[in-house]
């Protein structure tokens, strides 16, 4: 093949690229620290009424999206029961947002772990699409006026001191900062 043949082949290309960049429909921009949470209102696991974060505007709330089938999702539920556990009686709410189709294996999820906060279903993905989660576990940190604080990708040590206190912080209207 000649060297001109190659160049305009090559150029083609990149032109072809370019223009499909320049018509294509842009992305929903990423969900950052300092915007309005995603409203959503979801049914719960244990039959309880919907949970409506808006209702919720006020408290602070630990939002996780999560599955069953993950492992890493599994090795931060006892921290995240041990969290919960922890802030109860304050304005503090944790709503664990399972992605998964199947009612009865979170259920067994839950039991097996022995899980008391919140669980919301969420088997459409609805909810985890408008929060642009899809690396599970992926939680928000949301104040108490409906803002995101942080977004924290893959597991934590939720019950560790630095998550704990910063929490505690929010809570108290001392910290806004995000604590990752």
């Amino acid at each position: 093949m000649s060297r001109r043949l190659a160049l305009g082949i090559a150029f083609g290309v990149a032109l072809a690229v370019f223009g499909a960049l320049l018509l294509s429909p842009p992305g929903a921009d990423p969900i950052r620290p300092g915007q309005p949470a995603p409203t959503f209102t979801l049914p719960r696991l244990d039959g309880g009424p919907p949970v409506s974060l808006a209702a919720l505007r006020g408290r602070v709330v630990l939002v996780n999206f999560w599955a069953t089938w993950c492992g890493p999702c599994e090795a931060e539920m006892p921290a995240m029961q041990r969290l919960y556990r922890s802030l109860a009686g304050t304005d503090f709410e944790l709503l664990a947002v399972s992605v998964d189709a199947s009612r009865d294996e979170v259920e067994a999820f839950r039991k097996r772990l022995d899980l008391h906060f919140p669980i919301l279903l969420d088997p459409e993905k609805s909810v985890s699409t408008r929060y642009q989660s899809y690396r599970y576990p992926e939680s928000y940190l949301v104040d108490r006026d409906g803002r995101i604080l942080a977004r924290y990708i893959g597991p934590r040590d939720w019950d560790d001191a630095v998550y704990v206190d910063h929490i505690r912080d929010v809570i108290a209207g001392k910290s806004a900062a995000a604590a990752e």
